[in-house]
């Protein structure tokens, strides 16, 4: 059994490397956003296919079915609602783990996830990384449509600032003596 998971995890390694090797000769300005690597982009573009089908970013959005369903009576509105799921879901899988290494490797992506994350009540990872990747979209559609690499928006030093400014919020379970930094802390 270990030698099947072992002699499947080389398959897997080969095909990234394969895809890596295609994609290269693809003009590409995914592959400039840290935390895209050539696999995510692949995926992306492959199910993109061709980003004048979308006019702007929240036709990109419901294509994925990155969008949320509208609940209301009268003048109320329900604030926890879901997600549509209605469209390509291999689309919303890369864009969701393309949020998922964004955030990881990109500041500006770290520090819009955790204010979400500190934005919402219920399935706090779900809901921050579906907005993180809400927001990778509006990216994606920039860079296709123009064709353009990516730039930093803002100073590496600015970035930083509010990354600490939100690390060192009080835990939301009410624990003060815990900050989101120190929950996550590997163990």
């Amino acid at each position: 059994m270990r030698d099947h998971i072992h002699y499947l995890e080389k398959l897997l390694k080969r095909l990234d490397r394969e895809i890596a090797r295609r994609i290269e000769h693809i003009p590409n300005p995914l592959l400039t956003v840290p935390g895209l690597g050539p696999v995510i982009s692949a995926g992306i573009l492959a199910e993109i296919v061709d980003i004048a089908r979308f006019p702007d970013h929240p036709e990109l959005a419901a294509y994925a079915g990155l969008t949320w369903k509208h609940s209301r009576s009268g003048p109320f509105e329900a604030e926890d609602t879901h997600l549509t799921k209605m469209g390509n879901h291999y689309l919303r899988y890369y864009l969701t783990q393309g949020a998922n290494t964004s955030r990881q490797h990109n500041l500006d992506y770290e520090v819009y996830y955790w204010r979400k994350y500190q934005e919402t009540r219920k399935h706090k990872h779900k809901r921050a990384l579906v907005l993180t990747a809400r927001k990778l979209v509006r990216l994606v559609h920039t860079l296709l449509a123009k064709n353009i690499p990516y730039a930093m928006p803002q100073t590496a030093l600015m970035i930083e600032r509010r990354l600490l400014h939100y690390r060192c919020l009080p835990d939301p379970a009410g624990d003060t003596s815990k900050s989101i930094a120190a929950s996550r802390q590997p163990r």
